[in-house]
């Protein structure tokens, strides 16, 4: 790959192995509307997408149901869930050294921005981050949580970049996504930037091969040589 200078990470499944502590939420969300889900294979998918997107996909709930499940998850996972979760190892190592190098580091996450914020400070990763950037936490309450979100949250990092005086042109010709799931190469690509699917998520690589990823490494060792090398 080229060598980009500014590099937009996704969250869950990228930076967060975050799968306990939101599948816990999503089933106590389900539990609540009367669907008791236990397939894990299932609950994984709403690890990414806004939570209202999957539930209508998988279940065409109704919006009342939605809203009742998503301010159950909430419930769970704003108390116990959102800890339930731990960085991949080898970040601790590469975000330090990308930030050493001179490369310009940025969230842009699905997640609401609150909660996201929480989780990379619980990791001690903020001060390697100049912009971390979610969803309006009331999104997926007042259906405004769409599927290409993910797109319009990496244009919302890339605009917090620009306020912090780096230049447009500079931005847009050296930036690359890296997330885990086609969620995040679609949102890359309708932005026309190059992206890397990192398979040690929660996304395969058949499904980011399908999706256009330009590179796909299966381990944080191997992001770090295409990153840094």
């Amino acid at each position: 790959m080229n060598h980009y200078k500014y590099f937009l990470f996704d969250l869950d499944g990228t930076i967060s192995e975050s799968a306990p502590g939101i599948i816990k939420a999503v089933q106590y969300g389900l539990d609540a509307v009367g669907i008791h889900e236990t397939d894990k294979e299932r609950l994984s998918t709403f690890i990414g997408p806004p939570l209202n997107v999957q539930m209508k996909k998988l279940y065409h709930m109704s919006d009342k149901d939605i809203v009742t499940a998503v301010t159950k998850f909430r419930e769970l996972y704003e108390t116990k869930g959102i800890f339930d979760c731990r960085p991949y190892p080898g970040l601790d190592m590469l975000l330090p050294s990308a930030v050493e190098s001179g490369h310009i580091l940025a969230v842009a996450s699905s997640k609401p921005e609150p909660f996201v914020k929480e989780i990379i400070g619980h990791f001690g990763f903020a001060p390697f981050f100049s912009v971390i950037c979610g969803s309006d936490i009331g999104d997926e309450l007042k259906k405004r949580a769409v599927i290409s979100q993910k797109a319009r949250i990496i244009r919302k990092a890339m605009g917090k970049l620009e306020e912090k005086g780096y230049a447009h042109n500079d931005l847009w010709q050296h930036t690359v996504m890296i997330g885990d799931t086609s969620y995040d190469i679609d949102g890359a690509k309708e932005n026309h930037l190059p992206s890397i699917g990192c398979t040690y998520g929660y996304g395969s690589r058949k499904e980011l091969e399908a999706a256009g990823a330009d590179c796909i490494v299966s381990s944080v060792k191997e992001l770090t040589g295409v990153l840094l090398s």
